[in-house]
């Protein structure tokens, strides 16, 4: 489209943060802004943090924001770390009306394909072929998957079942907080995860993300997978420069 800024707003469950993003480099314009996300965390009241924070930085163009739900055709289908009446909620229709936007001008996307888009495009798996997937590692495990470069929406890759529990329950980076694992007995149920998922879908590049990103070094080197992994580049920016890509390319309609 030409376009070479955008503006992603990215909702977390104690967090919403939002900023100008370059989309030639894919870094952000100055300082992000973050308000807590208020409790509860109603679409109304949230939509109103997204509109205060487009606000602060007087930006008029596409605006993309980023939901812990799965969303289809702008419309909440599932509501994680927010409150759940933000299911069946057309969340892309909401925010125009709380923006003064079109709806069209609106991308709604998930958090995690958010960020997937991100790393795609400007971090570790840009000019990557085939299958790529990242995960991020947080309160949950959530996945973005990619056939050259295109996004397959809407995954939910950490609810797989392993050992007959929630993957999620067993290998997010909460867990090994909760449990006080070490990082090997952690690695190790990361491991178990991921080869389950390589016996499903056998990516070419799995890029781990999430907070526990920045301490990679620590568990990487212990997985025995048999699929490259690498840490994402773009940590906790990355669901604000995946949704202001999505906003400027349309990609979400």
């Amino acid at each position: 489209m030409g376009t070479t800024r955008g503006f992603g707003v990215d909702i977390g469950g104690s967090g919403i943060k939002g900023g100008l993003v370059d989309l030639e480099t894919g870094a952000l314009e100055g300082e992000r802004l973050r308000i807590a996300t208020p409790q509860p965390s109603t679409p109304d009241a949230v939509a109103d943090v997204v509109a205060e924070i487009v606000e602060k930085f007087g930006w008029t163009g596409p605006v993309g924001v980023t939901l812990p739900c799965v969303v289809k055709h702008g419309v909440a289908l599932t509501a994680a770390n927010v409150d759940k009446g933000w299911v069946d909620t057309d969340a892309a229709k909401l925010f125009a009306d709380k923006l003064g936007r079109r709806p069209e001008d609106v991308v709604v996307l998930n958090d995690a394909d958010a960020a997937g888009l991100a790393e795609v495009r400007f971090g570790a798996g840009r000019d990557r072929d085939g299958v790529v997937v990242l995960l991020t590692f947080g309160t949950g495990i959530g996945s973005a998957v990619f056939l050259n470069g295109k996004l397959v929406p809407n995954t939910e890759f950490g609810h797989l079942e392993v050992d007959g529990h929630d993957a999620e329950k067993r290998a997010a980076a909460s867990v090994k907080e909760d449990k006080d694992l070490s990082w090997e007995e952690w690695a190790h149920r990361v491991t178990k995860y991921l080869s389950t998922l390589e016996n499903l879908i056998w990516p070419d590049l799995l890029i781990a993300g999430g907070g526990v990103s920045k301490k990679a070094e620590k568990w990487l080197p212990l997985l025995k997978v048999r699929t490259e992994v690498v840490p994402a580049s773009l940590k906790n920016d990355a669901g604000i420069v995946g949704a202001a890509a999505a906003a400027a390319h349309g990609i979400g309609h």
